[in-house]
């Protein structure tokens, strides 16, 4: 199988390179500068490689760096933001701090005509977001693409089939991106793109059959894409082995405890344990508004609660999960900085009772978890539920966690969601939600003065998660939720819509 090296430098968006590689049937593989050798890279077979973007700066003696021998091994090497910053350091280039200040955001790129930049126009919309750039490429390396600020936003060595680019053509603000990388992969690397995640699936099925065999495993389930096809996944391995434990944290949307009991139950034959923790988990978190501390009361009490079920069925060897790579990359793996812990990866416990913990997904984005959910029988309604956080409810209040507030919430999302889909968009927002503020404000009710909480509604369209654009609602469809929340939801006085992106917000608020 042909395959791509990403050779992770600490960026935020590391995975999405990876998923664009592989939306383009090209498998990439992602390892972390530290945790490979050049001999690895040289024996590996790969077609190609990249360098990832990165946090720091390539003259801090403390920064990430690489073997400069791999520029010696005669692969393709693209090097991204940080990762062009790097090959041309580490080719004898200079890097310096930027002297017209930083770049961020869409900027116009002016590109010569390049092998890199076949069918890109002369002047197309990048992504920037750097503070150093490369100042003086490397011996016969020259410059093919520049922006105002940025004399060099690409170089490249024809000779050595070696590229840096100091924009990310990886996100979907960068208006010729996968063109770019589609040029870099199949024109320069020779890929012939015949890598499917279907054949991923199959290969994680067999592997675990092996692997788990004559154990007992435990799984997550929250009844969410993520659960449901590892879920599916690991019962076509190992059959009744699989023991799903669902645990109702009282932090669901509304009737969705009943609808998880009821599909697997009923639809799937699954073997189901229903925990119904409501009261357990509202205690732990009484008193607790710092978002991280949140998620970690709840991920350890997940745990917990998994321990002592497993207990009661006996010795289980192994604990599954439905982490893909947005949870990884956002729980800060590797050399990448922490933007939010999920509950299942970064709210582990350091000691938990279980053998091991398995992650089928945690190699797979969103959209490829989808597309095997489909080749595994789920429902398309199933698969293409509305992404839920593992904290549910407790990371769209803002604040303290109250049994009114969690009232208030599932009251205002169920009414907003009713509202998106009733409106039956031909493109509809890829994930929509209400949000519980802690802002109360003045509003009139009849004749009577109110004093009541704001409620935020949330809508965004994205392919990948990783980057997201606020969704523009249809006025009608904001102004019926609006009326029916205010008037249908006591305690709230006042709604508003969230027109933020993704980058500089997150998809959710905490």
């Amino acid at each position: 199988m042909e395959k791509i090296l990403v050779l992770d430098f600490g960026g935020q968006y590391n995975q999405l390179i990876a998923r664009r590689v592989r939306e383009q049937h090209v498998y990439a593989e992602i390892r972390s500068y530290d945790r490979v050798t050049l001999d690895e890279i040289r024996d590996a077979g790969y077609q190609g490689i990249i360098f990832t973007g990165g946090p720091n700066s390539v003259y801090d003696p403390a920064s990430p760096h690489f073997d400069p021998r791999i520029l010696k091994l005669g692969m393709p090497i693209l090097g991204i933001c940080y990762g062009a910053q790097l090959l041309a350091f580490l080719a004898g280039g200079e890097v310096s701090a930027a002297m017209n200040g930083s770049e961020y955001g869409k900027t116009l790129l002016r590109s010569e005509r390049h092998i890199l930049f076949q069918n890109v126009p002369e002047e197309s919309i990048c992504w920037m977001s750097h503070t150093d750039f490369i100042s003086a490429p490397p011996e016969n390396y020259r410059v093919i693409a520049s922006t105002v600020k940025c004399p060099c936003a690409a170089l490249g060595n024809d000779m050595k089939k070696i590229y840096g680019v100091q924009f990310h053509p990886e996100v979907t603000h960068t208006e010729y991106g996968n063109r770019i990388l589609h040029n870099f992969l199949f024109t320069i690397c020779s890929c012939r793109g015949d890598w499917d995640a279907s054949d991923y699936a199959e290969q994680m099925i067999a592997g675990y059959r092996s692997e788990l065999a004559g154990k007992k495993v435990l799984l997550a389930l929250s009844g969410g894409v993520d659960s449901s096809v590892a879920a599916l996944l690991l019962h076509r391995a190992i059959g009744q082995n699989l023991i799903c434990v669902f645990v109702d944290h009282g932090l669901l949307r509304k009737d969705e405890g009943d609808f998880v009991e009821r599909t697997f139950r009923e639809t799937f034959g699954v073997n189901l344990i229903r925990v119904n923790a409501g009261e357990r988990f509202l205690q732990r978190l009484s008193g607790v508004a710092e978002p991280e501390r949140k998620r970690k009361i709840i991920g350890e009490e997940f745990i917990r609660v998994f321990e002592e079920e497993a207990r009661k069925i006996g010795h289980v060897h192994v604990l599954a999960q439905g982490t893909i790579y947005p949870d990884v990359i956002e729980s800060g793996k590797g050399a990448s900085a922490v933007i939010k812990s999920h509950h299942n990866v970064g709210g582990l416990p350091d000691v938990i009772s279980f053998d091991e913990i398995i992650e089928p997904l945690r190699e797979l984005f969103k959209d490829e978890v989808r597309s095997i959910g489909i080749m595994l029988g789920l429902p398309r309604e199933l698969v293409w539920r509305q992404p839920f956080p593992g904290p549910g409810l407790a990371v769209r209040i803002i604040g303290e966690i109250t049994a009114e507030k969690i009232k208030i919430l599932r009251e205002a999302d169920a009414i907003f969601r009713e509202e998106v889909e009733a409106a039956r968009l031909n493109e509809g927002p890829d994930q929509y939600f209400a949000v519980l503020t802690d802002t109360c404000t003045v509003g009139v009710m009849g004749d009577a003065r109110t004093y009541g909480v704001t409620a935020a509604l949330r809508a965004v369209s994205t392919d990948d998660f990783m980057t997201a654009d606020w969704f523009r609602l249809p006025y009608e469809v904001l102004e019926r939720a609006s009326s029916r929340i205010t008037g249908e939801v006591p305690g709230v006085s006042r709604v508003v819509f969230d027109i933020s992106s993704k980058p500089p917000a997150t998809v959710e608020w905490e």
